[in-house]
């Protein structure tokens, strides 16, 4: 049986004050380990290690855009992976240029001897210790041996994309932060698990697409159009911290699959025979 193991290292929205920013980390049946984005600090290490992930197990990350809360980990999982592991190849970083242009002003602006350029990281003694991998809309990037992954366009900020991960007979969608998306739609068709952003109910929907996001009511339309196999809901704001029953309940209204609203540290599965 194939498996793909889902851990949530952050579900927070940017401005949340009970959660780690998001993080999310996919351990494939053929042994390849993805993180979805690096959160804001250095919750990937705290909540990995909780989890036994440590910076030196990581080696892809799937980047979704450039803002803060979703690349600003990128330094401190760096910073460790080097030093407990300073020969280990380098950490490589899978965007559209956009977000990658971002992540290396942020590489510029944190680092004290580290050398940055369009190609990677390296250190004063010539280790590169990270790498940039610039990617294309639709084009299929190989991971592992039996994994697979293809980055869309989203309704966040310029660059902004989501991420179709295919392993083992398995596909996992993760939207990233978006507005209710067409494209997202699309690329999700027939997906067993999407992984969807939901700042807030339809009460405030004026409030989350200003801001550049959505409600659970339009994460459970895209799972329901979609056809996606199960829907776990992420990037919480803080008035739905304590609760996310009101999310879980609105989203039910839309969607007939199961239905999960994740916090730190939640884990999952997806698996077929």
């Amino acid at each position: 049986m194939a498996e793909v193991r889902i851990s949530f290292l952050g579900t927070g929205a940017g401005n949340c004050i009970h959660r780690a920013h998001t993080a999310i980390v996919l351990d494939c049946p053929d042994g390849t380990r993805l993180l979805l984005d690096a959160g804001s600090g250095n919750s990937v290490l705290r909540h990995g290690a909780q989890l036994g992930m440590h910076a030196e197990d990581f080696e892809h990350v799937l980047l979704s855009h450039r803002h803060g809360d979703h690349m600003g980990g990128l330094p401190h999982i760096q910073g460790r992976r080097t030093q407990m592991a300073p020969s280990a190849s380098p950490l490589l970083v899978h965007s559209l240029e956009e977000s990658l242009a971002g992540l290396q002003d942020l590489f510029r602006a944190v680092s004290i001897t580290h050398q940055v350029d369009q190609d990677s990281v390296t250190t004063t003694d010539g280790n590169r210790v990270v790498a940039w991998d610039p990617v294309e809309v639709g084009q299929w990037i190989t991971l592992g041996e039996n994994t697979r992954a293809s980055c869309f366009l989203v309704n966040h900020i310029g660059g902004a994309a989501g991420w179709r991960v295919e392993t083992g007979g398995i596909t996992v969608v993760f939207s990233g932060d978006t507005r209710y998306s067409e494209s997202l739609i699309e690329a999700s068709q027939g997906a067993d698990l999407l992984i969807h952003e939901a700042l807030s109910t339809e009460d405030d929907k004026d409030g989350a697409s200003r801001r550049g996001h959505c409600t659970a009511a339009e994460a459970a339309q895209a799972a329901s159009l979609a056809g996606a196999g199960q829907l776990v809901i992420t990037h919480i704001d803080t008035p739905f911290h304590s609760n996310t029953q009101p999310l879980a309940d609105e989203a039910r209204a839309h969607y007939d699959g199961p239905i999960s609203v994740a916090d730190d540290l939640f884990i999952t599965t997806v698996s077929r025979p």
